[in-house]
Formats: C-alpha cells, structure tokens, sequence
C-alpha cells in the first residue's frame, strides 16, 4: 500500500532524471562509436599526411596536397553528419523529457 502513495515520485523520478541521464550515456557510447566509424580523429591527426603513404620521390608534395584536398571534403562531411546526429539525439532527448508534459497539456 505504501508503494501506492510513492508511485507517482517514481514516475517523476525516474522520467525527468533517471532516464535522461540513461539517454544521454547512451547516446554518448553512439557518438564514440560514430567518431570512429566514420574515422574524424584520425582523419585530423593524419591531415598533412599522404592519402595513400606514396613517398617516391617527387610525389610527396603532390600526394600531400591531394590528401589535404580530399580530406578536407571527407572531414566537412562526418562534421556535417555528426551535427545532424547530434541535432537528432537533442531532438529525441527533449521529445521525451516533455511527452509527460504534452500529455497532461492534452488531458486539459
């Protein structure tokens, strides 16, 4: 009987801290795992470095400008990926967090 009277300060307890904060480790772990599927870090730290490691002589300078020419549309598009991920995931999180508050706002 008691657990009756304390339900509804679960529910509230549950949805507005528990299960954000569950939400948001686990699009946490899916941000991780899209870093480095799409390969952004290790895209930046090999920047300036050859595309294919072609070090004969006399295509260094060459295959270093190609690379930085390539990588350069290669990381705009995972950063432009990663936004609307991200956009996605803030979306989702702040659609759940109000769905208790829409429902109540469509009751009345």
């Amino acid at each position: 009987m008691f657990y009756l009277t304390t339900l509804p300060l679960a529910f509230l307890k549950f949805w507005f801290f528990e299960a954000p904060i569950g939400l948001v480790n686990y699009f946490t772990s899916v941000n991780k795992s899209f870093l480095q599927l799409f390969s952004l870090p290790l895209l930046i730290k090999t920047y300036f470095k050859p595309w294919k490691n072609e070090y004969r002589e006399g295509l260094v300078g060459f295959s270093i400008g190609m690379a930085v020419f390539i990588k350069t549309f290669v990381i705009l598009t995972d950063i432009l990926l990663l936004f609307l991920l991200l956009t996605a995931e803030l979306i989702i999180l702040l659609g759940f967090v109000f769905w208790p508050i829409g429902a109540i706002i469509l009751i009345l």
